[in-house]
């Protein structure tokens, strides 16, 4: 791995070319004058990579496998770790790390410390650096959420940071669950002796791996200063969520008072328990972020009185045998299977009768919607939580969700 002296007077080429990207292009443009920029990205077509013949080095976007990479190659991510000298809080997890991310920067805001959010949630990462670098104060905080892409080859490990949870995820690019947790671990076997690790203690393996830290390892608070009827997240996993930006905000010394108010005052990000409205009886929720079988169930387990739920996208090997005894369980009435985990959704439910179960599998969000509205008895719930990728019809998870909103009020407005 390369380190910031070596882009100097170089070929540096960016690999892939979106919103870190084009980061890193500014970046390069204000601190590294001499080095000369080319740029490949996908849209180029799929030999974009043989550019690397043009370059020197490399600067790697986190979308792109660390096997791909033939030549010297650093990130955006090292990038920033290595130059950054203010407090870092890195934020990862296979699910929760957006909302858990904002809360810390929530608290850390309504508390007045300068706090800038930067990651996938966030701004580009080098964007901000190069905003505080303009500024004579010290104090800034950066709370940075981390993906598995990110970590998989991080040099780096965060002053203080938080791992909500884990489970298998992005398989596809890990090519395998070892190699996946091994990037999320990455955080802690890089730790120094004065960071902390936070961690969710219900995860068997992240009480293993904070027993082997060579920081100071935290488990979540479990008290926190409101009651679940106070604040507007919702279900289970949103309360660890809260406890988990608990204890990383009682690290600064914040009074229990601003903790508080800034939970009551936080609001749901969007696709993740988004509540598009009540229409004829029917009350539809937008949790598009849920993408794995295990954020679908924790959905399930955060509403009550779901009686339609749209289900299925990308195959990536999830195994849905425990989604669909929940499914039963609750006994939820009418599906919507899209391709291509539809049908694995539905051979582990034909485990089940369900004969009461209606069904509908198509790749329509529109005919979905309308199903939704036909069958879905009045006063109960329908819920987006596709338990898969979204990539198998749509663009990403926002795409997948907007179009839902989009298809709920036009068909709401138009009958």
């Amino acid at each position: 791995m390369i380190t910031f002296s070596d882009l100097s007077n170089k070929q540096v080429l960016i690999a892939g070319y979106g919103k870190e990207g084009r980061a890193s292009e500014r970046f390069l443009k204000r601190y590294v004058p001499t080095a000369h920029i080319v740029i490949a990205d996908q849209n180029e077509g799929s030999n974009y990579l043989e550019k690397q013949g043009q370059a020197d080095v490399v600067i790697k976007t986190p979308g792109i496998q660390k096997e791909l990479v033939t030549k010297l190659y650093t990130t955006a991510t090292n990038l920033f770790f290595e130059l950054c000298k203010n407090i870092v809080i890195g934020v990862t997890g296979s699910k929760g790390k957006s909302t858990t991310a904002s809360l810390i920067h929530h608290i850390l805001r309504e508390a007045g410390r300068h706090s800038h959010l930067v990651g996938n949630i966030g701004n580009p990462a080098l964007d901000e650096l190069a905003l505080i670098n303009e500024k004579t104060e010290t104090d800034d905080i950066f709370v940075y959420e981390l993906s598995s892409y990110q970590l998989d080859d991080i040099m780096y490990s965060p002053h203080i940071s938080v791992i909500v949870s884990l489970f298998p995820e992005h398989m596809n690019y890990h090519k395998g669950e070892v190699p996946y947790f091994e990037a999320k671990r990455r955080l802690i076997s890089l730790m120094k002796k004065d960071d902390y690790v936070i961690y969710n203690q219900r995860f068997t393996k992240l009480n293993e791996w904070a027993a082997g830290a060579r920081g100071i390892a935290v488990p979540y608070n479990e008290n926190l200063p409101v009651t679940m009827n106070e604040v507007k997240l919702m279900g289970e996993h949103n309360w660890q969520n809260m406890q988990a930006a608990v204890t990383a905000a009682r690290l600064f010394h914040i009074s229990e008072e601003n903790i508080a108010s800034s939970l009551r005052s936080f609001s749901p990000l969007p696709h993740r328990l988004e509540k598009v409205g009540t229409f004829e009886g029917i009350t539809f929720y937008d949790d598009a972020i849920s993408t794995t079988p295990q954020s679908t169930i924790a959905a399930l387990n955060a509403l009550e009185n779901v009686d339609t739920i749209l289900l299925g996208g990308q195959d990536r090997g999830y195994d849905f045998k425990e989604l669909a005894k929940v499914i039963i369980q609750k006994k939820i009435n009418n599906m919507v299977l899209f391709p291509e985990t539809g049908s694995a959704i539905k051979k582990h439910l034909l485990d089940y009768d369900i004969s009461r179960l209606s069904l509908l599998e198509t790749r329509s969000m529109e005919e979905a919607v309308r199903f939704a509205f036909d069958k879905t008895k009045k006063g109960s719930i329908c819920l987006l939580s596709t338990a898969s990728p979204s990539y198998s019809i749509w663009k990403n998870f926002e795409v997948k969700g907007d179009l839902f909103s989009t298809e709920v009020q036009a068909y709401a407005k138009n009958k």
